[in-house]
């Protein structure tokens, strides 16, 4: 089965449980494509993201997605029932029309990758979206609930009814989840099952105590976004009370959120600097190791006001991974992980000083320390392996199957040219739609990428929905501070360049290179054609990382300096400029092009021979990398 996964915004990094289960599909056959409706809120990855060898596929900007909308509405592919259905159930809070804008796009990219089913995780606005693709593009899919998700972010039970009625399944992380859904959704009781979250032991290695050293204070760790309903106030309140009992401890929160403030505030009206630090967010293999020197986990878990809580916090099961002892609240799902006197403590929410109590115990006695993290540990070895965990959802995905499964699209052997736009829309550029016309026209199939939408004007006609869109900065930030030793090795050589771009062009451009070698590897890219000096020097950085020929077109004034334009040319198979001195300095083989205000005035016959005489250009520079 061809699979897909849809979020609202991916990744996240609170949410290391999404990826364990995809990294575990793939590591037993699966292959799949994700989709994200958003970009992420920060460039910061989990060191585990690497080995994910999903391709990750973002929603192209707001104007674009609204000429999408435009030509669905001409070709009667809106989903016009639907969304004036959701507009009088839910109102303008439902966003019916984005969330079918949303659709359209991914049920186009999902119908083009041939997929089968696709899985939503959380029961959010992400699987609203998922019933305008599934009305557009007929594809099932199923949805994984967690708890505030539907308890509280959705803000409809209605809509959750409707959502597990369009699902073919529903996966549910806890029994409490499983009860919780079932008793909103009566009518989808039997499709909605329980799917624990897993833990890849290979992340945990075996563990053993901390040493106990004299008059070492005992070290307690919390993890967690920084939001009410993690309890962290309890936390603070139980270290002061603590603080007042003697008990020789450091307490660390890590994790970051719209209560820093106040909780820093509350650490120095306890006068508690020398005891517990806010580190802020940290990546997974930073956590893990403060997990390893740790001594107590703590997660004082409460119900929000808004009635929002912690369900199946992972964190919990990796400190018992590694062997740490849990002191948590009786709240939702936490039970069904942490066991009460065997593997942790379980205290009432809300309630500091029955905290402070439980952390006392452990504090005062490290064998009781080191009896609960061994169970802990075993109780995950036997119940949560990732490899187990999984098995139900592979199973439930397989039951939904359509039956004999698609084979998967395979990219035509004939050469594929990828045209490289920096910005766009540009006046540069205003005879690009024509010229992609004119190839494919002469049988060459052309994938324009654009890097960044420009703040021009859009034009007329539905040509953006040609064009793939580059993600947003902090997407391309993530991916460059992901390949650290390869961007170095970029800037090596850009530093040893006789003729360098500029510091600030060759940055902007490595950022987006990093980015094309995924965008361009898998769809059997044998050509990229940079249509200005801008683009070139990302399309010579992406030669660089891929097996492929480049050419340029290069503008009138180009961005680069003659020098600096005279080496970036020197690699390239060849091109187009204005200026004919570039002809007669460049080796390969340039065309002498037309200004575009020109361009109408230039006869029809002398404009077909200069398109056949590109495209065959294109043709053979895009043959001589086809093996």
């Amino acid at each position: 089965m061809r699979l897909a996964y849809l979020y609202s915004r991916y990744p996240v990094i609170s949410q290391t449980f999404c990826d364990t289960e995809m990294l575990a599909l793939e590591r037993r056959g699966w292959s799949f494509e994700i989709g994200s409706i958003h970009p992420p809120h920060t460039s910061l990855r989990h060191e585990h993201a690497a080995r994910l060898q999903a391709p990750i596929h973002y929603a192209p900007p707001p104007e674009i997605l609204k000429i999408h909308e435009r030509r669905a509405k001409e070709d009667d592919r809106w989903p016009v029932a639907l969304v004036a259905r959701h507009e009088q159930r839910y109102g303008a809070a439902g966003k019916a029309g984005l969330r079918a804008r949303n659709a359209l796009y991914f049920a186009e990219l999902f119908e083009r990758h041939g997929i089968e089913h696709f899985h939503v995780h959380f029961a959010n606005r992400a699987a609203q979206t998922a019933l305008f693709v599934k009305a557009i593009s007929g594809i099932p899919f199923s949805v994984t609930a967690h708890g505030q998700d539907f308890m509280v972010d959705l803000g409809s039970v209605e809509l959750l009814r409707e959502i597990c009625a369009g699902a073919e399944f529903v996966a549910a992380e806890t029994d409490y989840s499983v009860g919780m859904l079932r008793a909103r959704c009566p009518d989808a009781a039997g499709k909605i099952h329980r799917v624990y979250n897993g833990m890849d032991l290979t992340n945990f290695p075996a563990p053993s105590a901390p040493a106990a050293l004299p008059n070492e204070p005992v070290k307690i760790l919390s993890v967690g976004r920084l939001v009410e309903f993690k309890g962290f106030r309890y936390l603070l309140e139980a270290c002061a009370e603590l603080a007042r009992r003697g008990a020789n401890f450091r307490c660390e929160i890590v994790g970051d959120g719209p209560l820093r403030e106040t909780l820093g505030a509350q650490i120095v009206a306890a006068k508690l600097q020398d005891r517990v630090v806010l580190s802020g967010a940290r990546s997974q293999e930073e956590i893990f190791q403060r997990l390893r020197e740790a001594d107590i986990f703590a997660l004082p878990s409460v119900i929000d006001a808004a009635g929002a809580s912690d369900v199946f916090p992972t964190v919990i099961l990796e400190a018992m991974a590694s062997g740490r002892p849990v002191v948590s609240t009786m709240v939702a799902g936490i039970p069904e992980s942490v066991v009460d006197g065997a593997t942790g403590l379980l205290v009432p929410p809300n309630d500091s000083r029955a905290f402070a109590g439980a952390l006392e115990k452990l504090v005062r006695d490290a064998d009781l320390r080191a009896s609960f993290g061994a169970t802990g540990r075993e109780r995950v070895e036997q119940n949560f392996q990732v490899d187990s965990t999984v098995q139900p959802l592979e199973a439930l995905l397989r039951q939904s199957s359509p039956g004999e499964s698609k084979p998967a699209p395979s990219f035509s052997k004939h050469p594929r040219v990828a045209y490289l736009v920096d910005s766009w829309p540009e006046p540069a550029l205003a005879n690009l739609e024509t010229e992609i016309a004119e190839m494919q026209r002469r049988g060459l199939e052309i994938i324009p990428v654009v890097c960044r939408l420009s703040d021009q004007r859009l034009p007329a006609g539905d040509f953006a929905r040609q064009l793939r869109f580059l993600p947003d900065a902090l997407v391309l930030e993530a991916e460059w501070q992901q390949e650290r030793a390869l961007a170095r090795t970029l800037e090596a050589e850009h530093a040893a360049a006789l003729q360098r771009v500029p510091g600030a062009l060759f940055l902007e451009q490595a950022r987006f290179a990093l980015m094309l070698r995924k965008v361009l590897a898998p769809e059997n890219i044998s050509h990229l054609h940079a249509t200005s000096s801008r683009a070139l020097v990302g399309a010579l950085l992406v030669k660089r990382l891929l097996p492929i020929t480049v050419s340029a077109a290069i503008e009138a004034e180009p961005t680069l300096s003659r020098n600096a334009l005279k080496d970036a040319l020197q690699p390239a198979e060849g091109g187009r400029v204005f200026d004919p001195r570039l002809v007669r300095q460049a080796p390969a083989s340039f065309l002498t092009e037309t200004p575009p205000g020109l361009w109408s005035r230039v006869k029809l016959d002398r404009r077909e021979k200069f398109w056949q005489d590109w495209s065959e250009r294109l043709l053979c520079w895009s043959r001589s990398q086809i093996p």
